[in-house]
């Protein structure tokens, strides 16, 4: 069984495989390609973004810098936005949702050591050689999420569409649809309802507002700052 095999199916696999590590090596090198281009570099973005994700919904922007650690294994829906220091170590696969947003530095991570210190050193593989060995855990976000800035998602979370995710949280376990949850461990505050409608609050509304009804895409997002 190749060794990325392994990882889709939740075994332990050595990540200095040849195979990953050039899988490893593109990605890496295309996130930095992307980081050095300007914002109005719109083609060039879109062409490395095609070449590293394994896909990309139409409308979704990346600020950039970025960070994929396999790029292919991520896949992003339509009408995202993901502002700048976006990383994403997805050695196992992420699936990211339409109409999303990501505030700055926000970090999700699939890949889970070994906890006693001699086995995250080294194992024995199935041909008894010494082998530096981990596993992964997929992560799932999805429709209609906000994660505020220097979120962290670790392995193996499910985040249900319409979710909230509070500044600085670390999410450790899933979090049900339409929640606003936060803190280190991320926990569920509350759900989220129609009273946390801008309707209700007139002195941030102004002379702004609610749409009735649900509208199709997205607007113009100049990025969000929490």
């Amino acid at each position: 069984m190749r060794e990325e095999e392994k990882i889709m199916k939740g075994v332990l696999f050595c990540p200095a495989d040849p195979e990953l590590r050039e899988m490893k090596r593109k990605a890496h090198n295309l996130s930095m390609d992307f980081n050095k281009l300007y914002e109005e570099e719109t083609e060039k973005r879109s062409a490395i973004l095609r070449d590293l994700l394994g896909s990309l919904g139409e409308g979704t922007f990346l600020q950039g810098p970025i960070t994929f650690h396999y790029g292919k294994h991520t896949s992003i829906g339509k009408h995202t936005f993901i502002n700048f220091h976006f990383t994403v170590q997805d050695d196992a696969p992420v699936t990211i949702g339409n109409n999303c947003d990501f505030g700055p530095n926000v970090t999700i991570v699939t890949p889970i050591h070994p906890m006693l210190p001699d086995e995250r050193r080294a194992m024995l593989d199935k041909d008894g050689r010494i082998t530096h060995l981990c596993y992964a855990k997929p992560v799932v976000i999805g429709d209609d999420c906000w994660f505020g800035a220097n979120v962290t998602v670790c392995p193996g979370v499910t985040i249900g569409n319409g979710c909230v995710i509070g500044a600085g949280s670390v999410v450790t376990r899933s979090i049900p649809a339409g929640s606003f949850a936060a803190g280190v461990p991320c926990r569920v505050i509350r759900a989220i309802t129609e009273q946390d409608s801008m309707r209700y609050k007139p002195d941030v509304l102004a002379d702004n507002r609610v749409i009735d009804g649900k509208i199709s895409g997205k607007t113009e997002n100049g990025g969000t700052g929490s």
